[in-house]
């Protein structure tokens, strides 16, 4: 092991997947925080306060970091309040739409802040393909941090779509060949 060591866990069993869940939670903390940085002033006029959302959602995502290895410190209250946000996000978005009655369009496009806000929604996806390679290995995950990165796509998919309105981003619609 080097002296120059950056992370006392990168050296475990490539098996043990604890660590690849450490790296990308934190990855996807940098991201939300770099996203928080591009917010323009346009973004931070508005009435549910999204710098300091991402602040916390931030921070949530920093006390899921350790869960695999030591145990789980977010609560069911967290959880909540993340839902109420991304609820939140989902009625802006739709403000005056055609589309009022449900979201129908998916292209991960936009302004700067939604097509990061997608690659963010795209990471919290495979960070539960992660969590879900982990459980079938036969270790125990609590059903909380399925529900919070779960969520977390979720709510950075509603940021998006909201990013671009407020952005007057039109979105594109797409219908899938396959699904």
């Amino acid at each position: 092991m080097s002296k120059y060591l950056a992370y006392s866990f990168l050296y475990d069993d490539t098996a043990d997947l604890k660590c690849d869940f450490e790296l990308l939670t934190d990855e996807i903390s940098s991201m939300i925080g770099l996203l928080r940085s591009l917010l323009d002033e346009k973004d931070k006029k508005t009435d549910n306060d999204l710098e300091e959302d991402l602040c916390k959602i931030n921070e949530l995502m920093y006390h899921i970091n350790p869960s695999l290895r030591t145990k789980v410190m977010v609560t069911e209250e967290e959880l909540e309040w993340l839902h109420q946000k991304t609820l939140t996000l989902q009625a802006l978005a739709r403000e005056g739409t055609p589309q009022s009655g449900g979201l129908t369009f998916f292209v991960p496009q936009g302004c700067t802040q939604a097509a990061y806000s997608h690659v963010i929604r795209s990471k919290c996806k495979a960070l539960v393909r992660l969590l879900s390679r982990y459980h079938q290995q036969g270790n125990p995950v609590d059903d909380i941090l399925f529900d919070f990165v779960n969520l977390y796509s979720g709510y950075f998919y509603s940021l998006a779509l909201w990013l671009n309105k407020n952005h007057g981003v039109e979105e594109r619609s797409f219908k899938s060949r396959v699904y």
